[in-house]
């Protein structure tokens, strides 16, 4: 465990409930200059920011942007959130004007496997609870929005269809925020005649709905509105598209959203501002906050630090390919997370052996944080290795890391953030600021716009994944081409795949070379404007493990939430 964790064996709930929280009207007001009047408050310690406010500094110069990313994540946890949240307060503890913007977690995780998404020990955002629960209620609007669109499509069949919707072409599924596997493949509409007509349905993960990837992907209300209306929910008998404005419903769902749309500010422990703001998994979605949070803090501070989802080949990636793409947004440099921990797991080590000195192994490891700072490299952007300090990393361990990494050209800093806070990640602020102030990153994308899907697919794979090539059935690739048919050939892609490897083999650690990407199934997100390529045996509905994160989260006499990590 970390290193203090031993001398302070706190749980991250107990040390979060025990922080002393600056009333959120205060950060808003000192740290970024903005009035009350320009807040909607939940509570003392929430907001949201109003649209008004957001669109009254267009043409205010943007800050620095620091892109956090990490090594294909394993078991042993490498605590991606957790340097983001120290990296911003360690910017503000060198004297630096900085926020941070994250995602909001998913309550399927939240009470699966995964955990939170508030960052953990002393580098983390509050109230860590409310964030890990429903917080604003953001996903409560995205996942109702979500399914007033599959009522209006089923009452439209229900009233005689006069679009002429063939009920084996419906391509919209239902959305539902918790980790519910027997949800996967349903029938819907069992009963009778007053039901509807019965025909397969199914539910995907509310991070997973083409609505969150349109709500993170929105640069305001107009245009949220009209990429919900381009969503394609359906296909007529001669195939032509069937969209939800032609069902009017971009309108209804738009207000259910409205209040959703505007960026959620909390705080770290050290006060630090930090924008919340949407939530879509890398593994099955684009993975980043939304572009709404990232482009109003550019205008608030001077260096704004983010995440992306997962490992760097797929959150890094579809940060770049697709949120960089549509918005024009260059970060200025690349923070990639690791332990030495994880680093021995890729080189074959078992969790349960973790704590002894395995140099050999954390050298045959170390390819996967090599393909990684490689990769960063192809989209033109420097980057500094944080290692997250642990009690067990031994000195030869620390050298070997330092070292490889010096041959790789990048610089390696061990962070204690976990355990200190800000002044844990002091030393990674301060490599990060020099290479931002050497100005070397030049962001390029890794595929053309013009470029045919099914070479974009085989782009990625072969350029991040280390394939040799992919493969697709044929009514993968017809549908491929149906799609440029119908103009969307120029759109991004955007792979769900597992995090767990540069392969669709989970168990496939370090980084596996000469493998075969095999694309299972794409969708189009027409609202979204990328298409969603399915690879492996990745689930878009995920479910539960044999012992949940459930059976421990409880609520005590006092009303306080216990066993929340």
């Amino acid at each position: 465990m970390p290193a203090s964790q031993h001398t302070n064996p706190k749980t991250d709930i107990q040390i979060a409930q025990e922080a002393k929280k600056r009333p959120i009207l205060d950060i808003a007001r000192e740290k970024l200059g903005i009035a009350a009047e320009n807040l909607e408050p939940y509570g003392h310690y929430k907001a949201k920011i109003s649209m008004d406010f957001i669109k009254s500094l267009q043409g205010k110069p943007n800050g620095k942007l620091i892109l956090v990313s990490a090594i294909s994540p394993t078991p042993a946890g490498e605590g991606k959130t957790t340097t983001t949240v120290g990296l911003t307060d360690a910017l503000n503890h060198i004297g630096k004007k900085a926020m941070l913007c994250l995602r909001e977690p998913s309550l399927g995780p939240s009470f699966g496997m995964k955990g939170g998404a508030a960052g953990g020990g002393y580098a983390q955002v509050v109230p860590m609870e409310d964030i890990n629960l429903h917080f604003t209620g953001d996903f409560h609007a995205i996942g109702t929005a979500h399914n007033l669109l599959s009522a209006l499509l089923d009452n439209h069949i229900y009233w005689g269809n006069a679009l002429g919707i063939d009920g084996r072409r419906v391509m919209w599924r239902r959305a539902l925020d918790m980790n519910d596997r027997s949800l996967r493949q349903i029938v819907s509409s069992l009963g009778g005649v007053a039901n509807g007509f019965p025909r397969e349905d199914g539910f995907d993960i509310t991070v997973a709905s083409e609505v969150m990837a349109i709500f993170c992907l929105a640069k305001d209300l107009e245009d949220l509105k009209a990429r919900l209306g381009n969503i394609i929910v359906a296909y007529t008998r001669d195939r032509k598209p069937v969209r939800a404005k032609d069902l009017k419903a971009q309108g209804p769902m738009t207000v259910l959203l409205k209040d959703a749309l505007s960026p959620n500010l909390v705080q770290t422990l050290e006060g630090t501002p930090a924008f919340i703001h949407g939530g879509p998994f890398a593994n099955i979605a684009h993975g980043c906050n939304s572009v709404l949070a990232t482009t109003t803090a550019l205008k608030l501070a001077d260096y704004v630090v983010t995440e992306a989802g997962f490992g760097a080949d797929l959150g890094g990636e579809k940060f770049i390919d697709i949120k960089c793409r549509k918005t024009g947004l260059k970060p200025d440099a690349v923070v990639l997370v690791a332990t030495i921990r994880a680093l021995k797991m890729h080189g074959g080590v078992k969790k349960e052996d973790l704590k002894t000195e395995n140099l050999k192994a954390l050298e045959a490891g170390m390819s996967n944080l090599k393909r990684h700072v490689e990769n960063v490299r192809k989209f033109g952007l420097e980057a500094v290795v944080s290692i997250n300090r642990f009690s067990a990393d031994t000195d030869g361990e620390i050298a070997l890391v330092r070292s490889a990494c010096t041959k790789l050209g990048v610089e390696a800093v061990m962070a204690d953030h976990w355990a200190e806070g800000g002044k844990g990640a002091a030393d990674v602020a301060r490599a990060v600021v020099k290479v931002i102030e050497e100005a070397k990153s030049n962001l390029k994308l890794l595929y053309p716009d013009e470029m045919p899907l099914y070479d974009k697919i085989r782009t990625i794979a072969k350029e991040i994944y280390g394939a040799a090539d992919i493969s697709a059935p044929k009514p993968v690739r017809d549908q491929l081409a149906s799609f440029e048919a119908m103009g969307y050939g120029k759109v991004p892609v955007c792979i769900a795949k597992t995090q767990y490897s540069f392969s669709t083999n989970p168990d496939a650690k370090g980084a596996p070379e000469g493998h075969t990407i095999a694309v299972r199934e794409v969708r189009l997100s027409a609202g979204a404007e990328f298409v969603v390529v399915i690879c492996g045996e990745i689930m878009t509905m995920p479910g539960l493990p044999k012992v949940p994160s459930a059976d421990s989260i409880d609520i005590n006499a006092e009303g306080k939430i216990v066993g929340l990590f």
